[in-house]
């Protein structure tokens, strides 16, 4: 993975560093989320070459970086930018994930099956909203789990 400096940007007042990340993937997930990091922790385990850049949506300037993603979708869903910008999100985001990584392929080959992708975002969608149940790690006692951002329920 090579990062270079392609921009930088001033978010209320801090300037950050924006990278590029030329050939290389993506994923911006929950930092706060046991369930995520452990997820992220086992696709680290399964990319050998280190071609995925993992970046909880919580760090600075992920939101500049990803402008064409809305700052709420964070939140609700993993995420996974392709190098020449695609993006996907939820249960499709990890089956692309696994279909880029040698020793995700095998399990890639499951969302294909008949009903698949459809099941598999039922399921994303319904562990999402519940994540912050689910074992997800001491934030959850703090109220940033709450179902309610800005008007909008995300959990």
């Amino acid at each position: 993975m090579r990062l270079y400096p392609a921009v930088r940007f001033t978010l209320q007042g801090d300037e950050v560093e924006g990278a590029r990340c030329v050939d290389c993937h993506t994923v911006v997930f929950d930092g706060t989320c046991t369930v995520c990091k452990r997820t992220v922790a086992a696709l680290r385990g399964m990319d050998e070459r280190s071609d995925i850049a993992f970046v909880p949506y919580q760090s600075p300037g992920v939101g500049a970086r990803f402008p064409w993603i809305e700052a709420g979708a964070f939140e609700e869903a993993v995420h996974y930018i392709a190098p020449d910008g695609r993006t996907w999100q939820g249960a499709r985001a990890i089956e692309e994930v696994l279909r880029i990584l040698p020793k995700g392929r095998r399990l890639s080959v499951l969302f294909r099956m008949p009903l698949a992708r459809p099941v598999a975002e039922r399921f994303y969608q319904w562990f999402a909203r519940r994540r912050r149940h689910l074992g997800c790690g001491d934030h959850c006692s703090t109220g940033l789990g709450s179902p309610q951002r800005g008007g909008r329920t995300v959990s």
